[in-house]
């Protein structure tokens, strides 16, 4: 039986440096230029010279002029980003969103001083602020465990395993202000997909010449997303009460889903050692897998309460109406959880998300499965915390040989999870739209579609020049069911037919640990060779699945550091730089008619000499162009022709 990894006595305990030198190796435009040309016989349409003014009319910092000199104390300071687990890695100031670039998807600047304000507000408020935020989560924890136990009517299934959505009509004659005159006025209303109905605390004007009290309603142009899951989950009621309300967990656990979380306060403490009766007041930032969904940024009160049958309820509710602020484009109505112990097992947990969105400035792309609520829904929420566990169980699992008789230490086990997760958080915070990400776009004259580009970190290397880390990223749809594409994405067997630097070589899954029942959910070891005895390329990748989406991860590795990883070395000092795909349903399951395809955004990081973040050459907009089109037009024709 083989002991993956071997004896590392003699290996220098600086893997990071050897980590990075095979990213420059594997990693650099210029190697990848190469590989695309000599792939290509008949040069492609993006390759083709682009008018050096439209480039500078569009983006300013992708222009003709020449590159300015590194500032040598920019040279020589290096920041350590434990984000990305690299002393090597400098965070350069993001560049402004350049003219011609109005689609990006980042947040608008004016709410990163909101949680400052609000702050401000609950503070210097004092007594007169804080009876009104308990006064709110109370009423709202009241209204999530009715929304818990409540079935049909109010509650309703769309189509076939679609997911249940709440009744607006019912709704609102359950908690908002209903009469004979409203019901005969909204049902005047055409409601479309996903139901659009009136706020509860929505202003009504009156007009004399009317005799009822609804003459004139106030529609807030926000869309309403509801959902409910319900689900049994492998961890008690404590520790998921703990997870939800200490807000650096919930970042660590739904880091797929959440971003930049800040508690700005506490309203009411602990009475008895435990959550039970603690409010406080948070912010964060949702996101999803790509940056041409816009993020959602939001304030809340989030409340813990323990009831009398020992269930347990953790809900939020967003506080714009208690601190007034123009454009809000995001609330939180009564959403959280409600959870029930199950004997000594688990927990049955009853997921509720009920939100008001801006959608206007949605990519059309996504509009159906973003409006159906299905992106954001509860069962997102449900499918990440039972990941978390299935990881739990995972990491702390006795080894045992894989199929292949291969042995990973229980300490290289856990090392090599660690380095995973942690390379799949980079990749989710690299490629969403909350705004530290600054996205701009190629110019409209090179092949590749709805492509967004932007700056990393400066990746240092002793004794090799600097390189910009360049992340770039675009989305498709396809006319497949998702597991088919997940299945073509993630398998040793066709990955050099998508892969430009595995294409026309041998891959080979050296080992891997399953994450969970799912054999396809689990983390790999992939070796690339170009004849039997010489390695090119080592990969670490990580493929995930489950009904609300899939995403494959992958990042170069040296072959030493990886041998350190396996044998228990710490994952914090290997740098990393992760590519991959995330894939989603086109639309919800039973939405509309035909069969459900797919939404693939494909991600990729590359180390580039020549820019910096004032300028990028047209050489780089070319080579990212050509890795996009390539990449696209590969996974194309093994979908949609079945060269697979």
């Amino acid at each position: 039986m083989a002991n993956i990894g071997g004896n590392c006595e003699n290996v220098s305990d600086n893997i990071q440096q050897n980590n990075i030198l095979e990213v420059f190796n594997n990693g650099y435009f210029e190697n990848i230029q190469n590989i695309v040309v000599a792939r290509d016989e008949v040069p492609m349409v993006g390759l083709q010279e682009a008018p050096r003014c439209e480039i500078e009319v569009n983006y300013n910092q992708f222009g003709a002029n020449p590159p300015p000199e590194m500032n040598p104390v920019e040279d020589y300071f290096v920041q350590n980003n434990e984000n990305s687990g690299s002393p090597l890695l400098y965070n350069p100031s993001s560049p402004q969103n350049s003219p011609g670039s109005e689609s990006s998807t980042n947040a608008k600047p004016d709410h990163m001083n909101r949680a400052s304000d609000l702050l401000m507000a609950v503070s210097i408020g004092a007594g007169l602020n804080k009876n009104k935020i308990i006064e709110q989560a109370v009423e709202a924890m009241e209204e999530l465990f009715k929304l818990a136990i409540m079935g049909e009517p109010l509650w309703q299934h769309n189509g076939n395993g679609g997911m249940e959505t709440l009744n607006g009509f019912q709704y609102l004659r359950e908690f908002g202000s209903f009469d004979a005159t409203m019901e005969q006025i909204m049902r005047m209303v055409e409601v479309g997909e996903p139901q659009c109905f009136l706020s509860s605390d929505c202003n009504c004007n009156f007009d004399q010449d009317v005799p009822s009290s609804f003459s004139k309603l106030n529609f807030e142009p926000l869309n309403i997303e509801t959902s409910r899951e319900t689900a049994f989950v492998e961890m008690n009621p404590m520790n998921i009460v703990q997870l939800l309300m200490d807000t650096k967990q919930w970042a660590t656990t739904f880091y797929s889903i959440v971003s930049r979380t800040t508690l700005l306060g506490v309203i009411l403490e602990n009475v008895d050692g435990s959550y039970n009766g603690v409010l406080q007041v948070m912010s964060a930032k949702f996101h999803q897998r790509t940056p041409l969904i816009p993020a959602r940024q939001c304030y809340f009160a989030r409340y813990c309460k323990k009831h009398t049958n020992g269930t347990w309820g953790v809900v939020d509710v967003s506080l714009e109406n208690l601190f007034p602020y123009p454009q809000v484009q995001f609330r939180r109505r009564p959403s959280g959880c409600v959870i029930q112990e199950v004997g000594n097992r688990g927990s049955k947990v009853t997921w509720i998300e009920h939100v008001e969105v801006d959608n206007r400035s949605l990519h059309p792309l996504f509009r159906p499965i973003v409006s159906s609520g299905f992106a954001f829904s509860a069962k997102r929420w449900i499918a990440t915390i039972n990941r978390h566990c299935q990881w739990l169980t995972t990491s702390t699992a006795r080894t045992a040989p894989t199929t292949d008789g291969v042995l990973i230490p229980q300490e290289g086990r856990e090392s090599l999870l660690k380095l995973a997760e942690k390379m799949t958080k980079n990749f989710f915070n690299n490629i969403n739209s909350c705004s530290e990400n600054v996205w701009s776009g190629l110019p409209q004259n090179f092949a590749a579609q709805d492509v967004r580009l932007r700056y990393g970190n400066i990746l240092k290397v002793p004794g090799k020049p600097s390189g910009n880390i360049v992340i770039f990223t675009t989305s498709i749809q396809i006319p497949v069911p998702l597991e088919v594409l997940f299945d073509f994405l993630r398998h040793e067997r066709t990955r050099n037919r998508w892969d430009l630097l595995s294409n026309q070589r041998h891959v080979r899954e050296l080992v891997y640990v399953s994450n969970g029942e799912n054999p396809k959910k689990r983390v790999s070891i992939m070796q690339v060779n170009s004849s039997p005895n010489k390695i090119e390329i080592l990969y670490l990748q990580e493929s995930y699945t489950d009904e609300t989406g899939s995403y494959i991860v992958y990042a170069p590795m040296d072959i030493m550091a990886m041998s350190k990883i396996l044998n228990g070395g710490n994952p914090k000092f290997v740098s990393i730089l992760p590519s991959g795909f995330s894939i989603m349903p086109d639309k919800a399951p039973g939405q509309g008619d035909g069969a459900v395809g797919s939404i693939l955004t494909l991600a990729f990081q590359s180390v580039d000499r020549l820019s910096n973040k004032e300028y990028m050459p047209q050489s780089t907009l070319k080579i990212i162009d050509a890795i996009l089109s390539t990449t696209v037009a590969s996974i194309k024709d093994a979908m949609l022709f079945g060269i697979r």
